[in-house]
C-alpha cells in the first residue's frame, strides 16, 4: 500500500440476504499552518481557509481523493511530515536546495519575492546602509528571516513564531520594519491593522518557487501532484482561486 493514501472503509447497512460494506475516497492528510493569512488561517468556527487550503482541496479534487487538514506549528512542520502525521505539506514552502535534502517537492502552485513593510513616510532606505543600526523583524525558520541575516548584516535581527506575532511587533514599535513575502505584506497592509504602514523600497527577486513538500520516498505522488497542478491552471480552476485573493495573477 503507497504511504502517501490510505483507504477509508465504511459499514454499508445490512441487506436482507447479507451485509456489505462501501469504500469511501482515499485520503491524502494535508499538513498547513494555519497562521498565514490570506495563504492559510484559521476562521471563527475553527476551520481552515485561504488560498494553499482551496489549492489543496482543489489538488484532491483532480486527483479524485478526499483532503484531510492537519494543523501544525511551522517550526515543526517538516518533522512533523517525516514522522507520518500527515503526507504533503501545502503551507507557502519555498522549494530549496536546504529544504530538498529532508523533502522532495511538487513544482511551484505560486511565486514569491520579498518586501519590507514599514511605517508610512519613514526615513529608511531598504539598504544594507540604510538599515544598518535598525531592528527588522521576520518570521522564524523563512526565507526572510535567512535573507535577511545574510544581506542585513548590521541590522538587528527579531525573528517570530508566527508571521502575525512579527507584524504585532510592528504595529508596536518594537521593530522598525518587518521583511516578509511580498503577498503576505500586500495582505496585512490592506487591513486595518496595517492603515499606516506601507511598502519600504522594491521587492527582492529571489527566485522563490512556492511548492507542496512531501517524503523523498513518495515519487509517485509528486508526479500526481504535478498533474493535478497542470490541471487546474489548463482548466480555468486556478485563476478562480488566484482572483478569490488577488486582483492579480501570482503564478
Amino acid at each position: 500500500m503507497k504511504t502517501w493514501i490510505r483507504s477509508v472503509l465504511f459499514l454499508g447497512a445490512l441487506a436482507v440476504c447479507g451485509s456489505g460494506a462501501a469504500q469511501a475516497k482515499d485520503v491524502l492528510r494535508i499538513g498547513s499552518e494555519g497562521a498565514y493569512p490570506p495563504f492559510n488561517m484559521i476562521d471563527k468556527d475553527g476551520n481552515l481557509q485561504g488560498f494553499d487550503i482551496d489549492i489543496a482541496k482543489a489538488l484532491c479534487d483532480e486527483m479524485k481523493v478526499e483532503c484531510k487538514f492537519v494543523t501544525q506549528d511551522w517550526d515543526g512542520i517538516i518533522p512533523g511530515l517525516l514522522a507520518k502525521k500527515y503526507d504533503a505539506i501545502v503551507a507557502s514552502m519555498s522549494d530549496t536546495p536546504e529544504r530538498r535534502k529532508a523533502v522532495a517537492f511538487s513544482n511551484k502552485y505560486y511565486s514569491n519575492m520579498l518586501r519590507f513593510a514599514a511605517p508610512k513616510g519613514t526615513a529608511l532606505k531598504p539598504t544594507a546602509e540604510g538599515m544598518k543600526g535598525k531592528t527588522i523583524g521576520a518570521q522564524r525558520a523563512t526565507i526572510a528571516a535567512q535573507y535577511a541575516k545574510e544581506k542585513f548584516k548590521g541590522s538587528e535581527l527579531k525573528v517570530y513564531d508566527t508571521q502575525e506575532n512579527a507584524w504585532l511587533d510592528l504595529g508596536a514599535g518594537r521593530t522598525d520594519a518587518v521583511l516578509a513575502d511580498m503577498l503576505v505584506a500586500y495582505e496585512w497592509l490592506n487591513t486595518p491593522e496595517g492603515q499606516n504602514y506601507a511598502f519600504l523600497g522594491d521587492s527582492f527577486d529571489i527566485d522563490d518557487h512556492i511548492a507542496i513538500a512531501v517524503r523523498k520516498q513518495d515519487k509517485d505522488l509528486v508526479k500526481k501532484l504535478n498533474a493535478a497542478i497542470d490541471a487546474i491552471r489548463a482548466n480555468g480552476t486556478y485563476a478562480k482561486i488566484n482572483a478569490k485573493y488577488f486582483p492579480f495573477d501570482i503564478y
